[in-house]
């Protein structure tokens, strides 16, 4: 799917973006993960887009998952 280069840095970019996000929180970090994903299959690996992708993702997660 991805080249192990753009895969450490989705890696890179979900663990940011969810640094404040309990790692037991999986369906907040999946939920922002699959946007972050979503924004690179389209094209877009810029790190500060996918960032940005992120916290727009978690900043509109469910309550229960912040």
């Amino acid at each position: 799917m991805f080249d192990p280069v753009t895969t450490a840095l989705l890696r890179a970019v979900l663990d940011e973006v969810c640094e404040t996000v309990s790692l037991t929180e999986t369906g907040a970090r999946a939920h922002v993960a699959s946007k972050i994903l979503e924004a690179a299959t389209g094209g877009d690996t810029s790190p500060d887009h996918l960032k940005q992708v992120g916290r727009q993702a978690l900043s509109q997660a469910p309550t229960m998952w912040r």
